[in-house]
């Protein structure tokens, strides 16, 4: 027989789903609670699945979710969690906006999960708050928020704001409740259950790809890894190869070398790679038009954006979009899903 907490009471989440969320993480934050209670005997976490006006809602991955409640319907919450693709907003944004706020006054944290973060920035509610976006989102947040201080880190905590970038982030934080509620052993064994390798937590920074399949961009040597975070910072105002290996400290030569030795591309097209990766988010993600697209990656003009961006994805930006646009409409399904 599960018992209640004694010296705990229970901590009750709720997860605020939009079509087109990604399922992984909504599972990857409610199993660890799950075996968590069970682990230790007792209800030491509730759960609500939450929609905007209740009913059902399908994942990205077309799974449909039964809700337990509509937003309005929520009295009492200790956290919300929104998780939605990077689109998504609330149907009646005055209505909705103002029931997040009335949660807060009440002693409710909010959060966002991976695009969950757009719709909290949208309704104002991370303004003067550091956030986590999902680095496959980073480029069309920083172009619709860019006086936000987003953060790479896996999990930002900026009290009372959660935001959480991917589903194995989701799962480290919600190990973190449980570390809090019943102790680090219990964590400990939730971890073990799932085979969770590593707990991670606040300060940790995200893992992105090289490009290279042998690697990802903490593994770099020490003189790519700072020429990569030269070039990342200056998708809107090119940067010549010449000038990173000076600031880097080796001579051009040797930064080809060591480039392409680590991640299978020379600095030059890996930079374009950056580029051409920043202009996809915001192709799929905002609806700028071009012509703002290929400023906001560094294109003075767009024939030579348009030749890359085909060359790279092997579509046309426009192409891209239409058929992002009818996946939306069609599925709810948002592309990529982190």
């Amino acid at each position: 027989m599960v018992k209640q907490l004694l010296h705990k009471p229970t901590l009750t989440i709720g997860f605020l789903i939009f079509p087109g969320f990604p399922m992984s993480c909504l599972t990857s934050m409610i199993e660890p609670l799950r075996a968590a209670n069970e682990i230790a005997d007792c209800i030491a976490f509730d759960w609500k699945i939450i929609s905007e006006t209740g009913g059902r809602i399908a994942s990205s991955a077309k799974v449909v979710f039964d809700t337990d409640a509509a937003l309005c319907d929520v009295a009492q919450i200790d956290y919300l969690f929104l998780l939605s693709s990077p689109t998504s907003d609330f149907v009646n944004r005055k209505t909705s906006e103002a029931q997040l706020r009335r949660l807060m006054r009440h002693g409710a944290a909010v959060g966002g999960v991976s695009g969950g973060v757009f719709p909290l920035a949208r309704s104002g509610l991370l303004e003067g708050h550091a956030v986590s976006v999902h680095w496959c989102y980073a480029a069309a947040f920083a172009q619709e928020f860019p006086q936000m201080d987003m953060r790479d880190d896996v999990i930002v905590f900026d009290h009372p704001r959660y935001s959480v970038a991917g589903a194995a982030a989701s799962f480290d934080l919600m190990l973190s409740f449980v570390e809090t509620q019943l102790g680090a052993d219990t964590a400990t064994e939730v971890a073990c259950w799932f085979q969770h390798p590593v707990v991670r937590g606040r300060g940790v920074r995200q893992k992105t790809p090289t490009f290279h399949r042998d690697s990802t961009a903490d593994m770099l040597p020490e003189p790519v890894a700072k020429a990569v975070a030269i070039l990342g910072r200056h998708l809107a105002e090119p940067i010549a190869v010449e000038a990173v290996a000076c600031a880097v400290g080796v001579s051009p030569r040797q930064l080809e070398r060591q480039f392409k030795k680590a991640t299978g591309q020379s600095p030059s097209l890996y930079y374009r790679m950056l580029r051409m990766k920043a202009a996809r988010q915001l192709v799929l993600f905002s609806r700028e038009p071009m012509a703002r697209i290929a400023s906001a990656i560094g294109y003075e003009t767009l024939p030579p954006l348009m030749r890359h961006y085909r060359q790279e994805f092997g579509v046309s930006p426009a192409e891209d979009r239409a058929t992002i646009n009818r996946f939306r409409v069609e599925n709810n399904r948002p592309l990529p899903s982190a």
